[in-house]
Parts: structure tokens; sequence; C-alpha cells
């Protein structure tokens, strides 16, 4: 079917959806030098993997027949790429390491203070059973020197030192300033959960799953940033006792054979000028 008829066949709330969410992607990718070519390669070997992955028919894989006609992938693309697997990406050894010291960090109550935010620790403990830096490294991990991981946090932006030499976290999560290999691998991650959450409620397979958001507009400045400072505030808290939770909770699943499951619980504020009646406007205006 041509390019041009496969779109009008399309629900046009769809294909105007598609378009919104696709704009700050492209803007993302022209900036960092892929243009479309790249893409339709990425797009052919991710529509090729989720039809002979989510669109078998009794156990059977799809013929490379049956996912053109899926897809509208070139049967020639078809038999090249379905060898190719799309592996979910790995993530990164700071990420892995990282995320748990800081989980363990921003909930524990000996790394904690009276109203649950994170101490300063030093790097060493100065007598048994003290908390220290040091001390949360081998708690996760003694494959890993703590010297090691705190150059890399300090590369990262994920802490620093106080002026008493003890280390100090710059957020409440593991949030990497610097280091293109850890913000994409969160990037790709969290947006995928994002989306595979609201693509789910969209096509209506189940129970809705969580994915809510409070949007205005017509706001100043001023405006916008008191809500970006409030949101701050009460999306930490949700996040941190979230995570108190979870760690309890997979304490208590380890080893379990059923313990099978993943989660992610996020949050995002966004603030900026154009909005979706502009977007929509201007796609009417081009059409006309």
């Amino acid at each position: 079917m041509p390019e041009k008829d496969q779109i009008a066949t399309t629900p046009k709330p769809v294909s105007a959806a598609v378009k919104w969410l696709l704009r700050p992607l492209v803007r993302f990718l022209i900036a960092k030098g892929m243009g479309l070519p790249a893409l339709i390669e990425i797009l052919k070997q991710v529509y090729v993997d989720v039809a002979m992955t989510e669109f078998s028919t009794e156990g059977k894989k799809p013929t490379d027949s049956g996912i053109n006609i899926l897809t509208g992938v070139h049967r020639k693309d078809v038999k090249r790429l379905r060898t190719k697997r799309d592996r979910s990406p790995q993530a990164p050894r700071s990420v892995s390491i990282g995320g748990q010291m800081v989980a363990r960090w921003v909930s524990s109550p000996e790394t904690t203070d009276g109203k649950g935010r994170p101490l300063a620790l030093p790097r060493q403990a100065e007598s048994p059973g003290q908390p220290s830096f040091d001390r949360l490294v081998a708690g996760i991990s003694t494959d890993v020197r703590p010297r090691a991981v705190l150059d890399e946090w300090l590369r990262l932006g994920i802490a620093h030192l106080d002026k008493e030499g003890r280390v100090v976290l710059n957020q409440l999560a593991f949030v990497p300033q610097k280091g293109l290999e850890e913000k994409a691998f969160y990037f790709g991650r969290n947006i995928h959960d994002h989306l595979a959450a609201a693509a789910y409620n969209l096509m209506g397979e189940g129970n809705p799953q969580l994915e809510r958001s409070v949007h205005y507009s017509a706001l100043t400045p001023e405006s916008a940033a008191t809500l970006a400072e409030a949101a701050e505030r009460a999306g930490m808290d949700a996040l941190l006792n979230i995570n108190r939770l979870a760690i309890d909770l997979a304490a208590r699943d380890k080893g379990k054979e059923n313990a099978t499951r993943r989660i992610n619980f996020g949050l995002y504020f966004y603030k900026g000028g154009a909005t979706l009646k502009d977007v929509a406007r201007e796609s009417d205006d081009s059409e006309t």
C-alpha cells in the first residue's frame, strides 16, 4: 500500500498524536546528528522484531511475506533483518551499582536525617558500624573499589565533596548530570516504559496502568517556576516513599520463583511555550 494511502487509513487522532510525540525525539536526533536514513533503518529493524516476537500466530513466527504485510517493510529487508534481535540495552555498570546505592542511601534510617534527607557520608567509617560511603559501596558489591565509584560519581555530577571531605548527594536520585552513556540509558528506559504504559492503555487490552498528568496553559514564567518547585518537592516525596516500600518488598521476594516482574515509577515536569492546539493548527494549515 502506498505511504499516502497508509497515512490516510490511520485514524487521524492516532497520526496526530504520533506526530506530536515524535517532535522532541526528532529535535534530539537532529541535534545529535542522526538523520532520517539512520532512523528509518532502526525503525525497519524494530518493526521486524516486534512483528516476529509479538504477532506470531499459534506459536509460529510469521513468514517474510507475513511480516511484509504486517509492517510494510520490504521482503528483502525483512530477510536481512529478521536474524538481528532487538535486545534490551544493558545498564552501564555505573548505573547498575549507582542506582542501588542511591536507593539505599535515601531510604536507610542510618544514612538519612529525621526528615528523611540523605546525610553527608564520610568516605571511611571512623568506628565499626558507622555509616560511610565505602560501607555503602561494599553493601552493594565487593567487586568494585569505593574510590573508583566515587571518582565516577564526581565525574557524572551525582555527588560532590564538602569542606570536610564527606560525600554529598547532589540529587535524591541517581541522576547523572554528565555522561552520555548513562543519560542515554535512562532516556531510553524511562521513555520506553512511559510510552509502553500509555500505549497499553490506548489499546484497551486490560486494566489501565497508572499514567496521569496535571496540565495547565496560559501561565506566566513566574507561575511555571512556582509549579516546577512544587512538583519537585511532591514528586521526590512520592519517589522516596515508593523506593522504601520497593526495597522492603524486593528483600521479601528474593529467591521466589515467581519474582519475575519489574516496575518503573517515574515523574516528569515540562514547561514550554507551544501547546498541542498550536501544533494541531500548524498541521491543519499545512494540509490546506
